[in-house]
């Protein structure tokens, strides 16, 4: 199915009649021949060539795949912050932007001025914003979400604690709290155990499991342990995109989909891709 093709940089707009209330018994993402491209009329599907994808319900999800294979823009697509060329797409039965409020984004590398003298829930309150009148102060809902949130990723006896004086897996907890603190049913998380120590990798990968007991889980990863271990579903992604069980993510499927141009590299027991080897 083919639309108008809009600017790719542009937030898609906000449909506030959309869809029906999110729920459990639906996919939580459904797309349905989706291509994107920056330059749609230069070089059309450029970025995703008609991909179909399902989330179901608790499904706890890995993408994988090269270096501008379209991982970012899928996630970025879901969220509605970049709008297909081509296809559809339903998140919790809504547009993408309806549907916003309730799915939580962990990007990759996310920025925290450590300089700034916030503390860990402050932080957490900043996923909040937008569901009160502009300008307002946070509320005693928002407050007593964001302590939810916090004590949900085992931080809530840190809540005080200035953000620059937490480990780097203390603050990635902290960022998933604030993506949970949306009062999310779908958490899309892009690289969330990078450049953090193994230990808190092992602490993380425990937590995304707990929280994939009551919700739809999405990492983005090149940890190819990672996703051939922990994770439902494997979704392979290089413009097209494959489905796969964990146990059948082979050799020669991330050859076909690196394009042979592919070695793994053991790190502390975690096999890794690396491109032009």
């Amino acid at each position: 199915m083919s639309t108008a093709a809009p600017d790719p940089r542009a937030r898609a707009t906000d449909d506030r009649t959309a869809g029906v209330s999110p729920g459990t018994s639906q996919p939580v993402v459904e797309l349905r021949r989706v291509s994107f491209s920056f330059q749609p009329h230069t070089a059309p599907r450029a970025v995703l060539d008609r991909i179909d994808l399902v989330i179901a319900p608790r499904d706890f999800m890995g993408i994988i795949g090269p270096n501008g294979g379209g991982k970012t823009t899928l996630l970025r697509i879901i969220l509605g912050l970049l709008a297909p060329q081509e296809g559809s797409v339903r998140v919790l039965g809504q547009s993408p932007a309806a549907a916003r409020r309730w799915v939580g984004y962990v990007p990759q590398r996310a920025a925290v001025n450590l300089s700034a003298p916030a503390s860990a829930l402050d932080v957490v309150l900043m996923g909040r914003l937008g569901r009160g009148r502009w300008g307002f102060r946070y509320s005693r809902a928002d407050r007593a979400a964001a302590m939810d949130a916090l004590d949900c990723t085992g931080m809530a006896s840190l809540c005080d604690r200035p953000i620059a004086d937490l480990s780097g897996g203390q603050r990635q907890r902290v960022l998933i709290a604030r993506a949970l603190c949306s009062d999310a049913q779908l958490l899309l998380l892009d690289e969330p155990t990078a450049g953090v120590d193994v230990e808190a990798e092992r602490s993380l990968t425990e937590l995304l499991h707990q929280l994939n007991a009551r919700l739809a889980v999405v990492v983005v990863s090149h940890d190819i342990a990672f996703v051939s271990t922990q994770v439902r579903t494997v979704a392979c992604l290089n413009r097209t995109l494959s489905i796969h069980k964990p146990q059948d993510v082979t050799g020669e499927t991330l050859a076909a989909m690196y394009g042979g141009d592919v070695r793994l590299v053991d790190h502390h027991g975690h096999c890794h891709s690396v491109e032009g080897a």
